[in-house]
């Protein structure tokens, strides 16, 4: 490809403007599901005023349950933006219409799962909506637990916070997983749910994103706060997603840094 060719880089504006068009439909969805979700569930909600009205944030939240991205956008004091798996999009006929047009009314934006480049790819378009003065969520866990318990953290989340300056509000979720066990289709209709947000945290002090041990002692940090909100127990180890072939099993053997 000459250089003639070669796409510009995105800017911060263009790679939010997929977000942006969301417009009407994100609130629709917003003040038409919140009321409802809040009747369903009941949800006790602790900490509001820790979350800053403006300017870049990251919630950084335990993740229990497929629910868990609907209860952070829905119950938050402003709009909140996260990455979702592709195959949420890509459906077809009426029902993949709805399904895309839903994810992204509620702030989700398509991500390719994996590691490597796809993560790469996502750790910057997650910096790109940060740089454009707005909200995003992230699971520092990677995926859903399947046992309840809270599992170490990736550096991805502490990368982004180094590299940009945004302070990180720790989030504690329970319940969602009585909710909406792992499996289930459909949510249940009784369980109560309680979202705990704890007061956003300077990481700055533990060095440039490009230290590995920087990211690492501030991810820590991350899930020590997690940890304080949520009350679970400690798995100790990395919710790993399970390999889908030879290299990918090696990959999760060998010493490396989650992202």
């Amino acid at each position: 490809m000459t250089e003639a060719q070669t796409p510009p880089e995105p800017s911060a504006e263009s790679s939010v403007d997929e977000l942006a068009r969301a417009g009407a439909l994100y609130y629709l969805v917003r003040w038409g599901f919140g009321p409802l979700a809040r009747l369903i569930y009941r949800p006790r909600i602790e900490g509001v005023g820790n979350i800053p009205r403006t300017g870049p944030i990251i919630l950084a939240s335990n993740h229990l349950s497929f629910i868990d991205s609907f209860v952070l956008p829905l119950f938050a004091p402003r709009p909140v933006y996260f990455l979702a798996k592709s195959s949420y999009f890509d459906g077809t006929g009426l029902k993949g219409w709805f399904s895309n047009r839903f994810f992204r009314a509620l702030g989700a934006t398509p991500v390719q799962r994996g590691a490597g480049q796809a993560a790469l790819d996502a750790l910057d378009q997650q910096r790109r909506i940060l740089q454009s003065g707005k909200a995003i969520a992230l699971y520092p866990e990677g995926t859903r637990s399947l046992d309840g318990r809270l599992y170490k953290g990736r550096t991805g989340v502490a990368f982004l916070a180094l590299e940009t300056g945004a302070p990180v509000v720790p989030v504690g979720i329970v319940g969602t997983n009585a909710a909406m066990p792992v499996g289930a289709k459909w949510p249940r209709l009784s369980p109560r749910v309680t979202i705990r947000y704890g007061e956003p945290i300077d990481l700055s002090h533990h060095g440039a994103a490009s230290s590995g041990r920087a990211r690492r002692q501030a991810t820590d940090d991350i899930m020590t706060a997690i940890h304080a909100l949520s009350g679970q127990e400690l798995a100790g180890a990395y919710n790993e997603v399970p390999a889908q072939n030879p290299v990918e099993r090696l990959k999760q053997v060998l010493p490396h840094e989650r992202r």
